[in-house]
């Protein structure tokens, strides 16, 4: 049963059928509660895109709840909720089932504090030396993010050094090393009360396929290539009784295979291209 202490205009407290209201940092929030149905290939794109957003978020949360603080101060969202929604919204790339993340994209703090130019990365014999212009305020803080997209794992250096230091080396071991790296930075004042836009620096190593991807491709090619060898076979026993389905159990069979490969084609993964 759901109440209203705060009277007949107020928020709700309680379930109310297949509804629950409540309370979440001061803002009544309503969902829904039971068995949902069969999902909409829009539901299912939106489950993967916040599944693939996730995935990144999860990692990286050392660092965006630094770089999101002041964004997120005196709002009733909070860094976990910016990250989400920025990389949701501005960061995937693909249609599902292929959604995936455009890393160059990502966005990991806003801010009017001036950002830097000339950004690199470079590889070393240890790890990663990250460079920018040094102009602007010497004292500001720079902040560094590391993300290994294949391990899914982040290195997140908070307070690297200061801007006008022009460079920071970062140690990473051999596996890492030699693994995808995507480069994120930015800047925050030295009294923490302002920050700048993050930037991204670039990938060392390329973008490389995970073994993940790699196994939905060779799943995928599977499935293709059963549903061509279905596929002929059912046309040319159509076209064979002049544009009619075949009245026999087996062209049953055979139609009930196509028609599952097909719909089973369309939702899988590691579809080409």
């Amino acid at each position: 049963m759901a109440k209203a202490p705060s009277g007949p205009l107020g928020a709700l407290n309680g379930k109310l059928r297949n509804l629950v209201f409540y309370m979440l940092n001061g803002q009544p929030v309503v969902r829904t509660i039971g068995d949902p149905g069969k999902p909409s290939r829009g539901q299912l794109a939106n489950r993967q895109a916040m599944s693939v957003t996730m995935e990144m978020v999860s990692r990286i949360s050392e660092f965006t709840n630094v770089s999101f603080e002041l964004e997120a101060r005196g709002t009733v969202r909070n860094a976990h909720n910016l990250a989400t929604s920025y990389i949701k919204k501005h960061a995937l790339k693909g249609e599902y089932p292929n959604i995936s993340v455009d890393y160059s994209k990502v966005i990991l703090s806003n801010g009017n504090l001036p950002g830097a130019n000339d950004l690199k990365i470079e590889k070393k014999e240890k790890g990663v030396l990250v460079s920018w212009d040094p102009s602007g305020k010497q004292d500001d803080t720079v902040m560094i993010l590391l993300y290994h997209p294949l391990e899914k794992a982040a290195m997140s250096v908070i307070n690297a050094c200061r801007r006008d230091a022009g460079s920071y080396f970062i140690d990473l071991y051999e596996k890492r090393l030699d693994e995808p790296i995507e480069a994120y930075i930015c800047f925050k004042s030295a009294n923490g009360k302002a920050i700048s836009d993050s930037a991204y620096i670039g990938n060392l190593n390329g973008a490389v396929e995970s073994a993940e991807e790699l196994s939905q491709k060779q799943t995928y090619a599977l499935v293709k290539q059963r549903f061509d060898v279905v596929e002929a076979d059912y046309l040319q026993q159509i076209a064979a009784n002049y544009g009619n389905p075949v009245n026999t159990k087996a062209f049953r069979n055979l139609k009930k295979e196509y028609k599952v490969l097909k719909d089973k084609l369309e939702h899988l993964p590691g579809k080409p291209g």
